[in-house]
């Protein structure tokens, strides 16, 4: 079995003075889809964002690769991909401009690449509107189309399928199957009944919201 390339170590997080998880401990290996479920404000999005390393409200202990996060945050950043509840994208920009801020500092990619990526999500034709004249859906697929280029070895994914319709929830659905089978480590919230042979689960139980 591959090494862990993330562990998490009895893990504790309280909120507004309710206990969201404790002890609270997983490994997530290359080649594996994993979902973190449980009711709302059972701490999904929490666990997310600490693993993230956008959380610091917590206590026990983060591995990365078999070190201790704290050791060696370039590398852990370098290697993740974090994709929110919200989309992260800037309503005067365009898709493409949005494209290549988020690959920004990341690796130099061209434009062609980029548009081929943003058509993959079905945004052909909508490369140079700006984001505040596209439908929710829209501005969620230009966040989406980050993962048609991500080459990170490990995806963090919050609610991925927000307000995205059957036939793109269908195409999500292919491309983590397709990153799990090329050796990527995919841990996804979501309130889609994802249903992956093999997948993986982490139950968290009720708490704050």
């Amino acid at each position: 079995m591959s090494e862990p390339l993330l562990q998490a170590v009895d893990l504790e997080c309280e909120r507004d003075e309710r206990l969201l998880f404790q002890n609270l401990s997983f490994s997530i290996v290359p080649g594996t889809l994993t979902r973190v479920e449980g009711p709302n404000g059972s701490g999904k999005t929490t666990l997310l964002r600490i693993l993230a390393g956008l959380n610091d409200a917590w206590s026990g202990e983060i591995l990365w690769c078999g070190q201790p996060r704290a050791h060696d945050r370039e590398s852990f950043y370098r290697n993740t991909l974090y994709l929110g509840h919200r989309p992260g994208i800037k309503p005067l920009l365009t898709p493409l401009e949005n494209l290549r801020a988020l690959m920004a500092g990341r690796r130099p990619v061209n434009d062609e690449v980029l548009v081929q990526a943003l058509a993959g999500t079905g945004l052909a034709g909508f490369e140079h509107v700006p984001c505040r004249n596209l439908s929710a859906g829209q501005q969620r697929r230009v966040a989406l189309a980050r993962l048609l280029i991500a080459d990170e070895p490990l995806w963090l994914l919050d609610e991925v399928f927000t307000a995205i319709d059957a036939d793109g929830v269908q195409a999500i659905e292919t491309l983590l199957q397709q990153r799990a089978a090329e050796g990527g480590a995919i841990l996804v919230t979501t309130h889609h009944d994802l249903q992956v042979e093999g997948m993986g689960r982490i139950t968290l139980g009720r708490g704050a919201a």
